[in-house]
């Protein structure tokens, strides 16, 4: 039997570089075969297809930092059932990939963890595919904790990375730290060895600290001015360091409750539109009603009015989804479409080197295509060439 053919056909295709209108996708079993105009993609009449006239064809989103949804949390629930679920809550979303992402907790509960997402990255899920790892600690900043618990927080300790990285089945592709934490250089530079993206993040670096770090291998900054030391006009701390470094990417959490829009708009005008990845750092509460819960087994937060935060009033991660951040940049802070499709997909794609095969939608790339309509809603999410 040959590969299944699929033809999503009439709708304004962001690729994200150009946008095609009447457009045509064809997929061949699990990758994109053509893009371009209906009329320049001749096919049989017999061929399954998908009429989106009047809606947008875009890449599949990618979320690097993210700790659950739908009431299934990537630290506490470490069993492959539940992830699995959780993979079909992000598709819903347009999620189509992502890193499971963990907060600062004791080894054993990390270790557990890495052991349970290294079996469902080599099972597969049925939706969203996991693309590795994002340790978001636990060698942080106790000055710059954020909701993580600080009693967890601990040193840079390469030792402890690599038996975490054994565990995972060499699947942890990002790792956030604080730099300026006693041997955190030298940390970073064992951790590029590897090919690991490091990123700094919960971090009360100097702006001379930070560029030290991008020197020893940091290309990243987690959640952009979230637990991180702020700009002072004749101290630049992180916030300062990363807005005017040109050769280190930023994630925002697009919510517009954890950044203001007009803080996210100088975000956007300083790093460029290349260098801005969207992610939603959200807690296993995106999805849930308001309540009371407990994050990560251990945190006791509040969902109230679309926002998460602890019993001091501090927010906690976020009870975002991809699509509404989409949504956000373009309706709240003001990018076009295109720029905020590229932030959610093509961008996120380079940080972690899968933009051969992820991100955007182009010849011979994975199927993962979200058909949305005007309303920047999604109506159909499809996943290696199928449909979910």
């Amino acid at each position: 039997m040959g590969k299944k053919h699929l033809l999503i056909k009439g709708g304004t295709v962001i690729t994200p570089f150009e946008i095609i209108e009447d457009g045509a996708v064809l997929i061949e079993g699990e990758k994109i075969k053509k893009v371009g105009k209906i009329n320049e993609i001749n096919v049989s009449s017999s061929l399954k297809t998908i009429d989106v006239e009047g809606k947008y064809i875009v890449p599949g989103f990618i979320d690097l930092h993210t700790h659950g949804g739908g009431g299934y949390d990537i630290l506490v629930d470490a069993n492959y059932d539940a992830i699995n679920k959780l993979s079909g809550f992000y598709a819903i979303h347009g999620v189509t990939s992502f890193l499971a992402t963990t907060v600062t907790a004791p080894h054993e509960v990390l270790k557990n963890a890495m052991k349970t997402l290294r079996e469902v990255i080599e099972r597969g899920t049925g939706g969203a595919q996991i693309l590795g790892i994002h340790l978001e600690g636990p060698w942080i900043s106790k000055k710059k904790p954020g909701a993580q618990p600080v009693q967890w927080i601990r040193p840079p300790s390469f030792e402890e990375f690599m038996k975490l990285y054994e565990e995972s089945g060499k699947n942890i592709k990002l790792v956030t730290i604080a730099p300026e934490e006693e041997g955190g250089l030298e940390f970073v530079k064992k951790l590029r060895e590897l090919g690991v993206v490091v990123a700094i993040g919960h971090s009360a670096a100097s702006y001379e600290e930070v560029v030290k770090a991008v020197k020893c291998g940091v290309s990243h900054a987690a959640h952009m001015f979230n637990a991180m030391k702020e700009l002072h006009h004749r101290k630049p701390g992180t916030v300062g360091a990363i807005l005017s470094m040109d050769n280190i990417t930023a994630e925002i959490i697009a919510d517009c409750i954890h950044v203001h829009p007009a803080v996210i708009k100088i975000l956007v005008k300083a790093k460029g539109t290349d260098k801005v990845c969207l992610i939603t750092d959200s807690t296993p509460y995106a999805g849930m009603p308001d309540g009371e819960y407990m994050f990560a087994g251990i945190i006791k937060v509040t969902v109230k009015n679309g926002e998460c935060r602890l019993p001091t009033g501090q927010l906690a991660g976020s009870v975002l989804t991809m699509d509404r951040g989409v949504k956000n940049m373009v309706e709240k802070v003001g990018v076009s479409l295109k720029d905020a499709i590229k932030m959610a997909s093509y961008n996120p794609a380079k940080v972690i080197g899968v933009d051969n095969v992820k991100g955007s939608i182009e010849a011979g790339k994975d199927a993962d295509i979200v058909i949305l309509n005007k309303n920047l809603e999604v109506e159909m999410t499809i996943i290696r060439g199928t449909s979910l």
